[in-house]
């Protein structure tokens, strides 16, 4: 079987990246992790996908005289390593609109929350300021538009009435782990794919919405 080659991009600890490092140690796993970029020289992502003997890169943006600059030289690192699917996992640094465009359709995010809701930052306790009864993940496909491509999966978690934004972080990540590596391999199975603003499963459209995680675990 021939695996779709992947990097990631990562500004932390990289817990999503390691889930998805360790998947593809698996020969029937449709992926392989070639390459982990971050703009922070500090990331400890680094050093765990490093003791994995994953290809590191470390690019510190204050080194280019602009954003441009900058995202013009991870493409050239992604395009030299022949990558076919983007991961960002707990990247910090917002893709200016020609890198995104340059990979149409091969970028793909995860977000702590069941967007449109909390699109951004704080998304753990903007859900229980609104009293919002659960919360979760969302992986999507990247636009210009920050948190808004097409939504790929989503899977909820509920929330407690006594949760901290801590506590509920934990929650969701656990489920983010499990949902990444899961959409990550349809997709590189091309189990899912996309046509316009539309995407589908199997051959079958989706909802806005994406495919319900709980509901794919349910009948597992």
């Amino acid at each position: 079987m021939s695996k779709k080659k992947v990097a990631i991009l990562i500004s932390g600890r990289g817990s999503n990246m390691e889930a998805l490092i360790k998947v593809c140690q698996d020969a029937s796993f449709p992926a392989s992790i070639e390459l982990v970029i971050s703009n922070k020289k500090e990331a400890y992502g680094l050093e765990i996908a490093q003791s994995y003997g994953i290809q590191i890169q470390s690019l510190n943006r204050k080194n280019f005289p602009n954003d441009n600059e900058f995202d013009n030289k991870i493409s050239a690192i992604l395009k030299e390593n022949r990558i076919e699917i983007i991961c960002t996992a707990g990247y910090m640094k917002i893709l200016n609109a020609d890198f995104i465009s340059m990979f149409r359709d091969k970028i793909v995010n995860i977000h702590p929350s069941l967007l449109p809701k909390y699109p951004g930052l704080n998304t753990h306790l903007r859900a229980i300021n609104a009293k919002d009864k659960k919360s979760g993940a969302t992986v999507h496909f990247v636009t210009e538009e920050l948190d808004s491509g097409p939504i790929i999966m989503q899977g909820s978690v509920p929330i407690f009435s006594n949760d901290s934004s801590e506590q509920l972080s934990r929650r969701v990540l656990e489920i983010e782990h499990k949902m990444l590596v899961t959409a990550i391999s349809l997709i590189c199975a091309e189990k899912i794919k996309k046509r316009k603003d539309t995407i589908y499963f199997e051959n079958k459209k989706l909802s806005k919405k994406g495919i319900s995680f709980n509901h794919l675990m349910e009948q597992r």
